[in-house]
């Protein structure tokens, strides 16, 4: 079935099922100043279609079903794109929308807004962001972020690397695996990673640059990859991984390898990447839309989102306790300049091709 035919018959469905409830209010206070009124809006159009936030992906699954909880009536249709491809898709569909929301890499909400294919929206607690991990008029906004760590199999490592300066060592030869920064969004936050930890600043990629390089020299770089290895992580391939947090969290409370696995911040510094959701612009349902995007950026949604292990972008969010003590605190770790970021992507391609390809 062709993607446009599977949401119109989703929406259809969506509908049908809205008409057989009646209408009514959730239970308990409101969580923001006009929730009920919003809802009563959301729920004449009965949908709300989100684009690019498969289920698997930062606890997307947990955010649908507390929302459909608490907003009975208002039904759930989602796709799992990638963040370049929503933006193609949306640009693609400019002209009879599809979608009411989107979410992505920060960088590619850049050009979402730049395509003109986003509106300016601000939702509950979008002036607790910080002013990097938004856009001034609610363009797009940063929901969560996800920190770099060493995720390592302490099967395979005997003695667990602390900092950028420890995976220099000789004893951890062709024990790395990293994703490409040429290709990868993730690759390009490792980078950046590198840099802050070895002097660098979002105005100077330089010494991560370099550092990579130096690792490769070193001859400590199993390989590099263009898409997660989390399924070769898990099956004991990988000795050291440079990836994100959650995913070694969920390898070690969730998907079986407890103590067979580290996961360490470096000490020196780390970077956050941070992902974004915008309202689209003429969207078929923009009440619902907008009560979407309140809901995944309340205290509550926060809290959802620290469930699957990744950070909340939202400041002073006091995590569940079962949660806090499996994300300690970080203070080393600082989040990117979206805007900086992207314009530093031509020269870490480069640089990174040279430095560790000798191209």
């Amino acid at each position: 079935m062709k993607r446009r035919e599977f949401i119109v018959r989703a929406a259809a469905i969506a509908l049908t099922l809205s008409f057989t409830h009646p209408s009514r209010a959730f239970e308990g206070p409101e969580l923001y100043e006009g929730e009920k009124t919003l809802y009563e809006s959301a729920q004449k159009e009965g949908l709300v279609v989100s684009f690019d936030t498969g289920p698997t992906w930062a606890n997307w699954s947990g955010q649908f079903k507390a929302f459909q909880k608490r907003y009975p009536g208002v039904e759930m249709v989602y796709n799992d794109l990638g963040s370049a491809a929503t933006v193609v898709a949306l640009d693609k569909a400019r002209n009879r929308p599809q979608a009411d929301t989107a979410y992505y890499f920060a960088a590619s909400a850049l050009d979402a807004a730049k395509a003109g294919v986003v509106e300016a929206y601000k939702p509950v607690n979008f002036d607790r962001l910080p002013e990097t991990l938004r856009e001034k008029d609610g363009q797009w906004f940063t929901v969560h972020t996800l920190n770099v760590a060493f995720l390592v199999n302490t099967k395979l490592v005997k003695n667990v690397p602390q900092s950028w300066a420890d995976l220099l060592k000789p004893e951890y030869k062709n024990a790395i695996v990293y994703q490409d920064p040429r290709s990868t969004g993730q690759g390009q936050v490792v980078t950046f990673a590198a840099s802050f930890g070895n002097g660098g600043d979002m105005d100077n990629v330089t010494p991560g640059i370099n550092y990579l390089g130096e690792l490769t020299k070193a001859g400590n770089v199993l390989r590099t990859v263009g898409t997660t290895p989390y399924a070769q992580f898990l099956k004991g391939e990988i000795p050291i991984w440079i990836g994100y947090e959650n995913d070694g969290l969920k390898a070690k409370f969730v998907d079986g390898m407890g103590d067979g696995i580290a996961v360490v911040i470096p000490k020196e510094a780390s970077a956050a990447a941070p992902y974004a959701i915008s309202l689209v612009r003429n969207g078929p349902n923009p009440n619902a839309g907008k009560l979407w995007l309140n809901f995944v950026l309340s205290d509550e949604g926060q809290k959802i989102f620290a469930e699957g292990f990744v950070r909340p972008s939202v400041s002073g969010i006091a995590l569940p306790e079962a949660i806090a003590s499996k994300m300690p605190n970080a203070p080393q770790v600082h989040p990117l300049d979206i805007s900086k970021s992207t314009a530093k992507k031509s020269e870490i391609d480069a640089g990174w091709a040279k430095a560790v390809l000798g191209q």
